[in-house]
C-alpha cells in the first residue's frame, strides 16, 4: 500500500490494521520535518513493515505495482500531473485508491466555505481545484464513489487503477528497479 503525501504518518495506525503483520506499506512524503515525525512514529510503534521515502511524489522510487493508494489530505499532488501520473502508473491493474480532503461546498452552503477558505489557505499551495479535486484521477481509475461530508466541505473519492497510458513505460521501470 502506498500512502502518498504520508505526513507525519497519522493514517499509519489504520493503515497497519488494514494491511495486517504480512502486509507493506510505503509512505512518500517530501516534508523533511513532517516525515521525521511519521519516522519516529514507526520506531515507537515497532512497525517493520512500513518505509519511508523522503521524496516529491513526481520523484519517488515506487516499489513495483503496490496493490493500492491513499491520499488523505493532499490536494496538491491530487492537482499535480506529473506527481499523479508517476504514482498511478505504477498501481497495478485493478489496485484499490482512496482520496479525501478539503473541497469547496456547494453555495447554498457558503458558511462552510468561510471554514474551508482558511483551512485550504494553511494547507495547499493553490485554490485551483477545490471545487473536483479528485478530478484528475479519472484518467488513471475508474471512480466508484464520491461522498461529500461535513456541509460538503470534505470530499472522499474512491476508485480501481486501470491500466495507465504509461504501461510500456511502468514496465520498464519495473524492470530497471529489479
Amino acid at each position: 500500500m502506498l500512502d502518498v503525501g504520508c505526513g507525519t504518518g497519522l493514517s499509519l495506525a489504520l493503515l497497519q490494521r488494514a494491511v495486517g503483520a504480512s502486509g507493506r506499506i510505503v509512505g512518500i512524503e517530501q516534508s523533511p520535518e513532517m516525515i521525521a515525525l511519521a519516522r519516529r512514529r514507526v520506531a515507537q510503534q515497532g512497525w517493520c513493515n512500513v518505509a519511508l521515502v523522503e521524496a516529491p511524489a513526481a520523484d519517488t522510487r515506487i516499489v513495483p505495482l503496490p496493490d493500492s493508494a491513499i491520499f488523505h489530505l493532499t490536494h496538491d499532488i491530487l492537482r499535480e500531473a506529473a506527481a499523479l501520473a508517476h504514482v498511478m502508473s505504477h498501481l497495478r491493474p485493478g489496485a484499490r485508491w482512496v482520496a479525501s480532503g478539503l473541497q469547496w461546498a456547494p453555495p447554498w452552503a457558503w458558511p462552510v466555505n468561510l471554514l474551508v477558505l482558511p483551512a485550504a489557505l494553511h494547507s495547499i499551495s493553490s485554490l485551483e481545484g477545490l471545487s473536483r479535486p479528485w478530478s484528475h484521477l479519472a484518467r488513471w481509475g475508474d471512480i466508484e464513489a464520491v461522498e461529500s461530508m461535513m456541509g460538503g466541505g470534505v470530499f472522499v473519492v474512491s476508485g480501481v487503477a486501470r491500466r495507465s497510458p504509461q504501461t510500456r513505460h511502468r514496465k520498464q521501470l519495473s524492470e530497471a528497479l529489479t
